[in-house]
């Protein structure tokens, strides 16, 4: 007869070490080009794993796979709330154009979960940009975004290659909250947020991409409906299948 073990048999006594916590490394590699912080994955099931499990996993270290029971929209819009959830630099800015209306961009950034949008013209070059506070106390949502935005002369902005640490310091020398990046045609093609570099900061050990971002897994199965999740996965920068 096998014998088993459970944690009842078991007791590890405690002894003297010469190694401190913060000397240990636990780093891991899930595959060659993926690195976690911690060999920890959170489980494909639907009462484990969305984007809030996925985020958290992420920010420790580890790694959080998606679970595949719903349809594949909902599945990579799970992945896309990870992605989009950090960013050293956003370089897809959620943005509205002028002429829409205040309740058409509170309606985006709720979705998205930001404090604000970047407007641009239909050539993506920088126009403004519209905050909460902007409309704080706004109480027609007809009112075009264009009424209520900071103008583009009245922003700090930034240019492609800026460092973190450069960001940074525009930030609080400014005293604000999001610096756009603009080409040499006044074109938005990123954009850097103090929260984004207050997450950083906070989780010096998060699993996160070459661009920043947190690190999420999905899984697919063998269904139907394989290669088109796969593709709508794929779209949305899964680092994981």
């Amino acid at each position: 007869m096998i014998e088993g073990l459970t944690f009842d048999d078991l007791l590890l006594v405690p002894q003297y070490s010469e190694v401190l916590p913060k000397d240990v490394c636990l780093e891991t590699r899930l595959t060659k080009q993926l690195k976690l912080n911690i060999p920890l994955m959170s489980a494909a099931m639907d009462t484990v794993t969305e984007s809030s499990m996925a985020k958290a996993m992420a920010r420790e270290g580890g790694i959080g796979i998606i679970h595949r029971n719903m349809p594949p929209n909902r599945q990579a819009e799970e992945v896309r709330k990870v992605k989009r959830a950090e960013n050293g630099v956003i370089f897809d800015p959620v943005f509205v154009k002028p002429n829409a209306t205040i309740k058409e961009a509170l309606n985006l950034m709720s979705n998205y979960k930001i404090g604000g949008v970047a407007v641009v013209d239909d050539d993506m070059r920088l126009l403004g940009i519209l905050t909460n506070r902007d409309v704080r106390f706004e109480r027609n949502m007809s009112k075009k975004v264009l009424e209520l935005m900071t103008p583009r002369k009245k922003l700090i902005v930034a240019n492609k290659g800026i460092t973190l640490d450069e960001a940074r310091k525009i930030l609080h020398e400014n005293k604000i909250e999001k610096l756009p990046l603009v080409d040499e045609e006044n074109k938005l093609i990123g954009l850097i947020t103090i929260k984004d570099l207050i997450h950083v900061e906070e989780h010096p050990n998060a699993s996160r991409d070459s661009r920043g971002r947190l690190m999420v897994g999905a899984a697919v199965g063998t269904g139907k409906d394989v290669f088109e999740r796969v593709e709508k996965l794929t779209e949305v920068d899964v680092d994981l299948i």
